[in-house]
């Protein structure tokens, strides 16, 4: 029997799954591992142990548990958060630990100079992105300036999915929708990289081999297969960012189609039929040739959640402390008896752009309690989500159909908010693993086994969330405070 193998590699865990060419899940694995925040704005993952060491873990933990012989598997795909930077060196061993995606908000100074050199408007037009913590290049500039001994050393620059396929092919890719994340050095009419709009700064050279997701990067060496059990040979493909696989594994494969990420953060992709130019918005070619993405995101959502059960639930079993405090939620009516927070606990993504900007909860009073400060966070990153999709209805490209995934759709209160404050319908398919099985299928899709049209039969849809009406003016109300909030308190930032 043909298989496919995909392995993610997340925020806080990495994910895999074997899946048949049906779509049935033959093994699935995973292991947890931790962001690090060695200073305040600072997010890193150590690559050797959190992203190659838990790749090496899922693939022959589930080897070993289904018995599926390393020869049945045709193609592996892989993804990861981004988009990160991982300075290595000629050996491709890593300088230091890896930077990642817009949740490092180290380069606020960068950013700065690059858009006063350069220009905000060439930025955008040229790259599809206004500079933001969420780009590559600005990170790359700090490198240079406050890390000159490991810049002087790196040989190429990797994000998490090219680091795997480097360890798996011995080859250095990255696919374009991950590439358009490196602003100002990918230029999107080239689509590749140019030095045009920062010259100087950095060889073109240091950057991987740009592909598109679903092309064949190299196959597996005689060491990589020795590491993980897999057989050598064995087809890779170039792969992509952890939500756009997730994307895929949803069914997002055409204009107007839009996918909700409930993760550590709120991630959302729109296939657009053309380029979405406007600065609120990130723009990025799609996995393949001729189609276009247009993403947003909150910095903190899971995050948030962690944060909360960390810092305010502290008595609470681990393993049981999510569903005890949904459980809270759930019992603090709709609107959290009058609490507004704003999620903005690692700064302000999509569509304004602040790393200084804070989190707050507003409107405490003493007859408040743990559940509606905690349905108050809910409903806090449901409000940002609900800014985000109206930015695209401003732009012209209201969603005509919301997929919605992650591990935060199984807390109902969170994904019930989100469709309440939103007025959005999501639909949910049956399989919620994610951007593991995404890889699966993208890996299947490679080889020309599957089309785009079969993920309706991998993933059928289960159910939907549609809005509950009686609560629209409460939450409009509560909007408005929402989005008065972050300008009232910015001058005191």
């Amino acid at each position: 029997m043909k298989l496919y193998l995909g392995v993610d590699v997340g925020t806080y865990e990495t994910k895999g799954v074997i899946a048949a060419a049906n779509g049935d899940i033959i093994a699935q694995a995973a292991r947890p591992h931790r962001m690090k925040v060695p200073a305040p704005g600072w997010a890193e993952h150590d690559a050797e142990q959190d992203w190659w060491g838990d790749f090496v873990f899922v693939t022959k933990k589930m080897l070993a548990e289904s018995g599926v012989p390393p020869s049945s598997i045709a193609a592996i795909g892989t993804s990861g958060i981004g988009p990160c930077m991982l300075p290595v060196d000629q050996a491709g061993t890593p300088l230091m630990n890896a930077v990642l995606y817009g949740v490092d908000t180290r380069a606020s100074q960068e950013i700065a100079d690059l858009n006063a050199s350069i220009g905000e408007d060439t930025i955008l037009d040229r790259c599809g992105n206004a500079l933001t913590s969420q780009a590559v290049g600005p990170k790359i500039l700090w490198l240079k300036r406050h890390r000159p001994e490991v810049f002087a050393r790196t040989h190429k620059i990797l994000n998490s999915t090219s680091y795997l396929v480097f360890r798996l092919t011995g080859r250095h890719t990255i696919d374009h929708y991950s590439a358009g994340n490196y602003s100002p050095f990918y230029i999107i009419d080239r689509q590749g990289w140019h030095d045009e709009l920062a010259p100087g700064i950095v060889s073109m050279d240091v950057f991987p081999e740009v592909m598109w997701t679903t092309d064949i990067a190299g196959a597996v060496t005689r060491q990589a297969a020795a590491e993980t059990g897999l057989m050598e040979g064995t087809p890779v493909i170039a792969g992509t960012i952890d939500a756009a696989a997730e994307a895929v594994s949803v069914g997002v494969a055409s204009p107007g189609e839009l996918m909700l990420m409930y993760g550590s953060t709120i991630f959302i992709i729109q296939i657009t039929g053309k380029r979405v130019r406007d600065a609120r918005l990130w723009y990025s070619p799609w996995l393949f040739p001729g189609q276009h993405g247009a993403m947003a995101g909150l910095s903190t959502a899971g995050t948030l959640t962690h944060w909360f059960r960390n810092n305010l639930a502290k008595e609470l079993n681990p393993e049981t402390a999510f569903a005890e405090l949904a459980a809270e939620a759930a019992a603090s009516p709709p609107g959290a008896n009058g609490l507004v927070l704003l999620p903005y606990f690692s700064g302000y993504l999509t569509p304004k752009y602040d790393a200084r900007a804070k989190g707050l909860i507003f409107g405490l009073d003493l007859t408040h309690s743990r559940g509606d400060m905690f349905r108050a966070a809910l409903e806090g990153i449901a409000h940002g989500t609900r800014h985000v999709l109206d930015t695209y209805a401003d732009v012209g490209h209201a969603p005509r159909a919301v997929y919605a995934v992650g591990g935060g759709t199984k807390n109902r209160v969170w994904s019930q908010a989100t469709s309440d404050i939103g007025g959005i319908t999501q639909s949910l398919r049956s399989k919620t693993i994610g951007a593991s099985y995404g890889d699966a299928f993208l890996a299947a899709l490679a080889l020309g086994d599957v089309t785009l049209a079969d993920i309706d039969r991998w993933n059928p849809i289960a159910s939907s969330i549609a809005p509950q009406p009686d609560l629209k003016p409460l939450y409009d109300r509560q909007h408005a405070v929402f989005l008065g909030l972050y300008p009232a308190t910015t001058p005191f930032l």
